[in-house]
């Protein structure tokens, strides 16, 4: 179900299987994600970085969304931080979640981890998918490598 509101959020990208993720939503839009049907919220940015929503919990959970926050470090993205996130899809898998970051880099990245592991989605579609929103830079190109091979 796509929402007009929603479609606006920065870097906002929903894939074929139904998952969508952007980056760093405003206030008043976390009202659009939850009109249009979202359950959940996964937030993967770190509660102390700068672009961080000071009261984001507050703000979904008083919108009747449930919250998880995953403070995933931009420069050094962990094994634990990705295991937590998979953990966090297949417990809620039948909800309907929103992902975000700051500008939808980690978010479309883990995604794409998630989608290959859990999805079944082949290398060039799940590939294609992580570059309309962006090319991973070294550190997250090598965070994602060793990800797959696992």
């Amino acid at each position: 179900m796509s929402d007009a509101r929603v479609e606006t959020i920065i870097n906002y990208y929903e894939l074929a299987d139904g998952l969508v993720s952007s980056g760093q939503p405003t206030p008043e839009e976390f009202a659009a994600i939850r009109d249009a049907g979202f359950q959940m919220v996964i937030n993967l940015v770190p509660p102390d970085d700068p672009a961080a929503l000071p009261n984001e919990r507050e703000i979904v959970e008083g919108l009747g969304m449930a919250y998880l926050n995953i403070p995933v470090v931009w420069d050094s993205p962990q094994r634990n931080d990705v295991e937590t996130f998979f953990g966090a899809m297949q417990q809620n898998r039948a909800k309907k979640i929103y992902i975000h970051c700051e500008v939808n880099y980690r978010a479309s990245s883990f995604l794409y981890l998630y989608r290959r592991k859990f999805l079944g989605v082949g290398e060039k579609q799940a590939r294609q998918d992580l570059q309309w929103v962006w090319a991973p830079n070294p550190t997250w190109a090598k965070f994602i490598e060793e990800m797959s091979a696992r």
